[in-house]
């Protein structure tokens, strides 16, 4: 059996080919497929077989692009409703694949149509990460969204069933189907930490059952009533393109080729939209440390390390037609790629020339001044901003920031913002961070083009005070 995982940092998901004797499955497709079609190529195996684990709601699947590229049949649970041509999934459905047995299991929880996919391998040797099963047994489950490392999907996806209606489907899924399975079975799911499909997901790309049974903290819940009292309390914020990219894998994306051309803008023909529209989406994708000494007013720097992707659907939406600005073509089109990945196709063009053509059209720039986390200690420790009633406003999740803070700093998660910027006097000068200075960058933008101009950057953010040992606390929220 060859098995490989395809690991996509920037959304923290993971996908899957399974191949033997000449033919292969795909699971859980990014919405770019030439990397499937090129292992393929590369272990002479034809794709003939895509299945979805459920609709995702965190990117765009690439099944129908796959699929009218290689003929290969899409299977997904039955309660998905698809709209596109597909094999509708229910419990103990089979495919065979060369030597290989795939088990659907329907485990509804995280959405209603979520099922898992349970791996046999009847040969007697097999290539790639997973190992050979003892005979008839199987060997790894492909448990989509169902069960991470670590934690479990989140129950409040759907349009149609409450959350606490999805927590009581998980539970039994979990503990009636999963934990049947024997404990030497290896477990690879469809996000890894950082996703917004869970809470608590630990960095291992794979994990076995037993280790789940014993480690995982919502396997540790033995009462239902608890278990759904957990499950449904202090989730994440979800971003409003979650519901709309689902509903776009429920009919099926569009091909890449079929995006529309994304047209070159003049410093001049950037200007006269922003002057038309002070909210206009002005994307930079540069990293934050280029951004800072100099970009377009208004802009919002989303750099394209990190969960560019993410951040610029739960930040924007998907319909916000973004106008790019990047140093290079590459990052243009590596930046577009990613957007389209989460269902932002149609753009408002790129700035011809980046930031460069901008100053030499001699066209102002905005500057957002930056500080280590020794200097903001040490001016917070002096007093040396107590006249001017500075601001430091730690923009992390929940969990974060009960881990440990500094003390006095206000809380206002960055996952938030979309729904209204924290009520600070626009004359107040504000000191933005949060684990690393990625998302603080972020919020530092969005509070600029509010009108904010005394923001001021933690250089390194919450890792970079801890390291340092400079003092911090754990206690209740400080909200804005």
């Amino acid at each position: 059996m060859y098995f490989e995982q395809f690991y996509l940092t920037c959304l923290a998901h993971a996908s899957y080919m399974i191949g033997s004797e000449g033919e292969a499955a795909v699971v859980d497709p990014q919405r770019d497929v030439d990397i499937y079609l090129k292992a393929a190529a590369e272990q002479n195996l034809e794709i003939r077989h895509i299945f979805e684990t459920h609709l995702h709601a965190d990117f765009v699947s690439g099944h129908k692009e796959l699929a009218a590229r290689t003929g290969a049949k899409i299977y997904i649970g039955a309660r998905a409703n698809a709209e596109f041509p597909h094999v509708p999934l229910t419990d103990g459905f089979e495919v065979k694949i060369g030597a290989v047995r795939i088990r659907a299991l329907e485990t509804p929880g995280h959405t209603p149509e979520s099922v898992c996919l349970v791996i046999t391998d009847e040969s007697k040797s097999s290539a790639g990460k997973s190992s050979a099963s003892k005979a008839g047994q199987p060997c790894a489950v492909l448990t989509g969204d169902t069960l991470f490392i670590g934690d479990v999907g989140r129950p409040d996806l759907s349009r149609t069933h409450t959350p606490r209606e999805l927590a009581v489907l998980l539970y039994d899924s979990l503990h009636k189907k999963l934990l049947a399975l024997p404990d030497a079975v290896t477990v690879y799911p469809a996000h890894g930490a950082g996703s917004l499909c869970g809470r608590a997901m630990r960095a291992d790309r794979s994990s076995t059952i037993v280790t789940e049974r014993l480690t995982n903290y919502a396997l540790q819940i033995a009462s239902r009533e608890e278990f759904i009292a957990q499950l449904t309390s202090n989730l994440p914020t979800r971003p409003e393109y979650f519901l709309e990219d689902a509903e776009i894998n429920r009919s099926g994306a569009a091909a890449l080729t079929e995006l529309p051309p994304l047209p070159g803008l003049s410093p001049s023909e950037l200007q006269a939209r922003l002057q038309q529209n002070a909210r206009l989406n002005v994307l930079d994708v540069r990293p934050g440390d280029e951004y800072a000494p100099g970009h377009v007013p208004g802009s919002i720097n989303i750099a394209l390390s990190g969960q560019f992707a993410s951040w610029a659907g739960g930040i924007m939406g998907i319909h916000s037609k973004p106008v790019l600005i990047g140093d290079t073509d590459a990052q243009i089109e590596e930046a577009r790629l990613r957007l389209a990945r989460v269902g932002i196709e149609e753009l408002g063009g790129y700035l011809d020339g980046g930031v460069v053509a901008w100053q030499k059209a001699g066209l102002p720039v905005l500057k957002t001044a930056q500080i280590s986390v020794q200097e903001l200690n040490q001016k917070l420790r002096e007093g040396k901003w107590r006249a001017l009633d500075i601001l430091v406003l730690d923009v992390r999740r929940e969990g974060e920031w009960q881990a440990g803070h500094i003390a006095d700093a206000q809380w206002r998660a960055l996952d938030t913002f979309p729904q209204g910027l924290p009520e600070i006097d626009i004359a107040r000068p504000v000191a933005v961070h949060c684990k690393s200075g990625y998302r603080s960058m972020i919020a530092c933008g969005l509070l600029e083009r509010a009108g904010h101009r005394n923001v001021i950057n933690v250089v390194g953010g919450f890792d970079a005070w801890h390291a340092a040992k400079l003092p911090e606390v754990a206690e209740q929220l400080a909200r804005s």
